[in-house]
């Protein structure tokens, strides 16, 4: 069923700069709203504020009345298209429009039916076994909106959905949207920075135009455009020429000195006028504190290695589950953890080769009685001068460190490193 949204003072500060300011906005049920403003006006912060991924300084956000400003985004029961799609590229088109289904614990049955419906819905049922690589940027999308349609949301938010998109499959994708959206009656709000996308697609009930965090006016495409409320309005929407001039006695314009009598107040000319004013040392001799000092000195290796795999994991797939009625640490578990299990399992074959250079390959090279690998390099090259021999122990361990990296590289399955 459709929601109503209201958004009531809404604010946002990141120090001492204002992203949104004070934004107060009703969206009606089944309508079609449409954000619109340059880069870093708020549009898309105002977005991420609605679906819980960011939380406001002040204000309050409400769905048919229920407050819901302090609600994780897997209570919210809205639908999220991201600007990425965000589509989890370890699971099926299929598995991908039944994660929010299964998060939401709808019996198998009736998971398989809504599936079904919704990849009937965006013409995808001969897709449904791919995976998100194997498939278009258009056919992308649709799984996203599939996705974001299948749990019933009260409310649909797209962010800058078509953007990825070539000019020509931008219009056709923008039709598909529009009349699904039509058809279901739900209420959306969706951010664009492409005033000709907003415009020509002709998507929206109104549009709302942002600058500064503020709301500049609010209205249908033809108010905007016949009857700019600013100088920035009618500059942003369309293309327009603008007229420097002094209204006068609320009925002559005074342009570079010449007089332009105006129609009436309520003229293009006269509005757009008007308008213008801390472990103790001796447990390192014991064989256990021998195991944790070698822990400790390869765990930056494992650790700077994990975090550069979890950087590389689209945050948006984490917010997408979220959205989609995942618990943050569900989410974490289902989405984040396997498609970062390959480079973690990498970080530990980095560190367990580290790890051998204490152990294994002194017992290789030395026997039983042998030496610590570091110590013994370092005696024969510092204290004995021996080169010839610390070289050639270096050549076999570097040739053994290469020998594992390499059949590391064989043993992890390609599908892994693509």
């Amino acid at each position: 069923m459709s929601a109503s949204l209201a958004l009531r003072g809404l604010t946002r500060r990141y120090g001492a700069h204002l992203a949104v300011d004070g934004l107060t906005l009703d969206v009606a049920p089944g309508e079609l709203l449409v954000l619109l403003g340059p880069s870093g006006c708020g549009k898309t912060t105002t977005l991420r504020m609605v679906a819980g991924f960011v939380e406001p300084s002040g204000g309050a956000i409400t769905l048919d009345g229920q407050d819901v400003t302090r609600l994780p985004p897997h209570r919210r029961e809205m639908g999220i298209v991201f600007q990425s799609y965000a589509l989890f590229p370890h699971l099926s088109v299929e598995r991908n429009v039944a994660f929010g289904l299964e998060m939401r614990n709808v019996p198998k049955a009736a998971r398989a039916t809504r599936v079904a419906e919704m990849l009937q819905l965006v013409k995808l049922e001969p897709y449904a076994g791919r995976l998100p690589r194997q498939l278009s940027g258009g056919q992308q999308q649709r799984v996203a909106i599939a996705r974001a349609l299948a749990i019933h949301p009260r409310l649909l938010l797209l962010d800058e959905p078509l953007s990825n998109l070539d000019a020509a499959l931008r219009q056709e994708v923008a039709r598909e949207m529009r009349i699904m959206q039509r058809d279901s009656a739900l209420t959306t709000v969706m951010v664009t920075h492409d005033q000709d996308e907003a415009m020509a697609m002709a998507m929206a009930d109104r549009l709302v135009v942002m600058r500064d965090g503020r709301v500049e006016q609010v209205g249908r495409q033809e108010d905007l455009y016949e009857r700019p409320a600013s100088p920035f309005v009618a500059g942003f929407i369309g293309h327009s020429n603008l007229l420097p001039g002094t209204l006068r006695d609320g009925a002559v314009l005074a342009i570079e000195g010449e007089q332009v009598a105006l129609a009436g107040r309520d003229g293009v000319l006269d509005q757009a006028a008007r308008h213008a004013a801390g472990t103790r040392l001796d447990l390192m001799f014991t064989p256990a504190a021998v195991v944790i000092g070698i822990v400790s000195f390869n765990l930056p290796y494992l650790i700077l290695t994990a975090q550069s795999v979890f950087e590389g994991i689209d945050t948006r797939l984490e917010e997408a589950a979220q959205g989609l009625g995942a618990a943050p640490s569900r989410a974490f578990w289902r989405v984040v953890w396997p498609l970062a299990l390959p480079g973690i399992g990498v970080a530990g074959v980095l560190c367990f080769i580290l790890g051998m250079n204490a152990y294994a390959t002194p017992v290789l090279l030395g026997g039983p009685r042998f030496h610590m690998m570091a110590p013994l390099l370092y005696w024969e090259f510092g204290t004995n001068n021996n080169w010839p021999f610390a070289a050639a122990l270096a050549f076999v361990l570097m040739g053994t460190t290469l020998l594992l990296t390499l059949s590391a590289n064989v043993l992890i399955p390609r599908r892994y490193r693509a």
